[in-house]
């Protein structure tokens, strides 16, 4: 430690790097809910300890979207506690605050807010779990931005070509250009690599001089044709990239020899899933920048819980029992009791000397049980090790491989097991499925109106947003959009119809417009949320939208349809409440009605649907009104929030306009390359080979 404080001096940075820290996960587990805040308190204190100059968030501060009044409260003082304090920072930052801070009133870094007293400044992007959403585009890091505790930056407000502008930041000689790029779906962000409407800027004075730092948060796996974000899209004068969203620890940084650049994945600080990627030892980084020069020390997290997982294929135990053997699943389940044995003495033997390691760890045992073998009753079996894991509940894990069935008989008989593979069931997403499905399953069961993007679009809301309305609203936002198109068309019979239908449906895959479909159907979903949380007049509006520990079952939940709720619950009630629901009572019972035409024209066929619309015509005229107000109030999701007209408080700063634009896909010419040493050596860090000319 005091060798390597001697060779930090005023040209270096130390910035300590994190990701996926998924504050809140599991929460309210009794053995596993304090997990995340032990390890995030851990990260905090050893970048006090360590003195960084600034702490690097690769995105997934927070597990949930909509984080519980617990998990902020915890954030927050922690940040407080780690963060505010009389030291100074020593750095200064050159470019324009307002274009690096878009997401906040206060557009500049918070250490040089002169209301707050920063010793760590914390720079963050956002996560797939906890991105922008709504009309206004605001996230849960945003909350952290505007009360000055975290700086919220990459971005991008705009589907259509982002523009990813450089922090600028400067220590003695040493000069730091930070990109950012916040999480943003993978398939329109490899469409838009590909199409170059990805554009890094540089500073116009000297480029060479620059170390450029890049935090990203993305697929880096291969999941799909377009699901992931190949390293070769990246600009080659990166020097090094943080990856985020990746939870397996990689935090050594590898060279892609193609674009000479270093990536380092540091992984996430807490097992989110119990799979084979989770169960490498979790790490975070210092990187000492110096010049073009760096390196990186892995720091072992100590708070994190131990976690073991083991393949067991029964075929390969024939000396001990077959499918035939008296009584093999009771020597089947004798073989798992000490194979999990073994795995709770290891765990015990390494958490010998490290006494802030939970003491019950994570055990997960996989039971290949294919050719003839039966499964035994795993919840008896895991009442065993009750007292000893932290997942009693799913210990054992059984899967089988399936043989591939080649005819469907039927539109439902669907061969699934060549849309899911056992052992990679737990990585998978749930648009992910719901393309896979589509693709094996037969033409009767194609979809008619939605793509396979705009079902799998709403089912994530539904699923991981709890948007109870966007599946519904996407039906009946498609359905109505076709009947107008039909009407423009002058199309009459019902094979001409199944066949525009197709047309019109095919000429919107990948494309801006069926991302805008799936926005605006989302949007409605969330605007009538928002209306019955409205309606019902809640004392505490606030706990509609926020998950809450102390107040979750507090609110009645609503029995009947959108259209009836809330002038019937408050209907009692004098004053200016029930003035307000009488008020509102014609919009939701107009709503109602809408609402109910829509199962029954899912029931019949496009063409009857078709014919339906003018017999509805006067009942949609008479809600157009408010129907309208609704799409006011969302369709400005896009539009970046307003900033402040205060300047922040510098001396010296360059202008966006001193940024040459560089294509994503620029080929540089100059020879270049970065110093990197192991963390375990005790010389200079900065020493390193000249850059290499390119092969």
């Amino acid at each position: 430690m005091s060798s390597e404080n001697t060779l930090d001096d005023e040209d270096t940075f130390k910035i300590l790097i994190s990701t996926d820290i998924h504050l809140g996960y599991l929460e309210k587990d009794a053995i596993r809910g304090s997990d995340s805040f032990h390890t995030l308190k851990e990260i905090l204190e050893c970048a006090k300890e360590n003195q960084v100059d600034l702490i690097l968030l690769g995105g997934d501060l927070f597990h949930e979207n909509k984080p519980s009044r617990r998990c902020l409260h915890s954030c927050i003082t922690m940040l407080r506690e780690y963060c505010m304090g009389d030291s100074p920072v020593t750095f200064n930052i050159l470019s324009d605050q307002t274009i690096n801070f878009n997401t906040t009133q206060f557009p500049w870094v918070n250490y040089q807010d002169e209301n707050l007293n920063i010793s760590i400044p914390v720079f963050s992007i956002h996560g797939n779990h906890d991105d922008p959403t709504g009309a206004e585009g605001l996230c849960a890091l945003d909350l952290l931005s505007a009360s000055g505790l975290v700086n919220h930056f990459g971005h991008s407000h705009s589907v259509e070509r982002i523009e990813i502008s450089p922090i600028l930041l400067q220590k003695g000689s040493t000069k730091l250009a930070l990109y950012g790029l916040g999480s943003i779906p993978d398939e329109r962000l490899y469409r838009m690599f590909v199409n170059k409407q990805v554009t890094m800027l540089r500073p116009k004075e000297d480029q060479d001089n620059w170390f450029n730092l890049f935090a990203i948060h993305q697929n880096r796996s291969k999941h799909g044709p377009t699901n992931y974000i190949p390293e070769q899209f990246l600009d080659d004068f990166i020097d090094l990239v943080v990856w985020g969203h990746e939870h397996e620890c990689l935090i050594t940084p590898t060279r892609n020899e193609q674009q000479l650049f270093y990536v380092t994945q540091p992984g996430s600080s807490v097992a989110t899933s119990l799979s084979p990627g989770e169960a490498a030892k979790k790490h975070i980084g210092l990187l000492r920048v110096k010049g073009r020069k760096m390196n990186l020390q892995k720091i072992p997290l100590k708070t994190v819980r131990q976690f073991f997982i083991q393949d067991v294929l029964l075929a390969d135990y024939e000396d001990l029992f077959t499918p035939d053997t008296p009584q093999v699943t009771k020597k089947v389940e004798n073989l798992c009791y000490a194979k999990v044995s073994e795995m709770l003495e290891e765990a015990e033997r390494e958490r010998l000397g490290c006494p802030r390691t939970p003491e019950k760890p994570l055990i997960r045992l996989r039971v290949d049980y294919s050719g003839g073998f039966e499964t035994f009753n795993t919840s008896r079996f895991s009442q065993k090790f009750v007292d000893r894991v932290a997942n009693p509940k799913d210990v054992i894990h059984f899967l089988r491989k399936r043989e591939q069935k080649e005819g469907v008989k039927d539109e439902f008989n669907v061969d699934y097991s060549k849309l899911v593979k056992p052992a990679a069931v737990e990585g998978l997403r749930v648009e992910d499925l719901v393309k896979q499905y589509f693709e094996a399953a037969e033409q009767k069961v194609q979809l008619s109106l939605l793509t396979e993007q705009g079902m799998g679009k709403a089912i994530q809301e539904f699923v991981d947003k709890d948007e109870k309305d966007a599946i519904e609203e996407l039906i009946t936002y498609q359905l109505e959009k076709t009947q107008r198109h039909l009407q423009s068309r002058g199309v009459t019979t019902e094979q001409d119809i199944d066949a525009e239908i197709q047309k019109f449906r095919d000429s919107k895959k990948n494309t801006t417009e069926e991302e805008d479909d799936i926005k605006e159907a989302i949007n409605r979903a969330r605007a009538h949320r928002m209306e019955r949380g409205d309606l019902d007049l809640s004392d505490e509006p606030a706990d509609v939208t926020m998950e809450s520990d102390e107040e979750s079952g507090t609110l009645p939940a609503p029995t009947r349809g959108r259209g009836r709720g809330g002038g019937r619950g408050r209907g009692s009630r004098g004053g200016a409440k029930g003035s307000a629901a009488s008020e509102a009572k014609p919009a939701g019972r107009g709503r109602g009605r809408s609402q109910r035409s829509a199962p029954a024209s899912q029931t019949r066929n496009i063409f009857q649907a078709f014919q339906a619309t003018s017999q509805r015509s006067q009942i949609e005229a008479s809600t157009s009104s408010a129907a309208e107000e609704v799409i006011i109030d969302d369709s400005d999701e896009d539009i970046p929030v307003m900033k402040a007209t205060r300047p922040p408080p510098r001396s010296s700063s360059l202008s966006s306009s001193s940024f040459p634009k560089y294509s994503s896909q620029s080929q540089s010419q100059t020879s270049r390359g970065v110093a990197f040493e192991d963390s375990d050596e005790e010389d200079n860090p900065f020493k390193g080979h000249s850059r290499g000319s390119r092969r």
